[in-house]
């Protein structure tokens, strides 16, 4: 998991779950997410919740799904009853590709019965461009932008435009923005410039273990 911070407060208001493969004594990437299914991460997440204890502290935990996995006719009732079992704690789903539109306002009004938050992450890059996102966007809660896209692809030059370009996007649309690849003092100024609190990085911690 790795912290989510609220800047105006200082406060850890969530973790996003990273899924890791142990292998050879060292945590690496799945090489097929999918290796997991949603119904076993959905186990671990409530032993994720219990130990960080995200009820009582009112904090979020987010998890990604990608579109293969939000086809699953399984996925959506097993996220429905893991945040009856989470609850009060609260729970948000990070869409890591851009589904189609009927797709999204089908799990959007089911999740939002349940006050489970939709979030399209790493958007302007992958399948989550602008042009792609823009009539899905109506029906999310959150979007996240990572700058760490944009360094690995020596693109680090574009970040202030893309940041202002998407923070007008969330003012319009009336989302919360999260800023992530926050690494040092430099990046919170420019994120303080375009009005973002909702930092998250290694600036504020790596993703570790429970």
């Amino acid at each position: 998991m790795q912290p989510q911070i609220n800047q105006e407060n200082h406060q850890i208001f969530g973790y996003e779950v990273l899924l890791r493969k142990q292998q050879n004594e060292t945590w690496v990437l799945p090489q097929h997410f999918t290796d997991i299914s949603v119904g076993e991460q959905a186990k671990l997440l409530e032993e994720t919740a219990e130990a960080l204890n995200t009820a009582v502290n009112q904090q979020v935990l987010a998890f990604n799904l990608n579109n293969q996995q939000l086809r699953d006719p399984l996925t959506l009732g097993t996220i429905i009853a893991l945040k009856k079992r989470l609850k009060p704690a609260a729970l948000t789903i990070e869409l890591t590709e851009a589904p189609t539109l009927p797709e999204i306002q089908l799990f959007s009004t089911a999740i939002h019965q349940y006050d489970i938050d939709l979030v399209l992450d790493d958007v302007g890059t992958g399948s989550n461009t602008y042009d792609n996102i823009q009539h899905l966007l109506p029906f999310v809660d959150q979007i996240k932008f990572a700058m760490q896209n944009l360094r690995m692809d020596g693109r680090a030059k574009e970040i202030p435009t893309a940041l202002a370009f998407w923070s007008k996007i969330a003012k319009y649309y009336r989302l919360q923005l999260i800023l992530e690849g926050v690494e040092d003092a430099k990046d919170q100024a420019l994120a303080k410039k375009f009005g973002i609190s909702l930092h998250q990085g290694y600036l504020y911690g790596k993703p570790s273990l429970v």
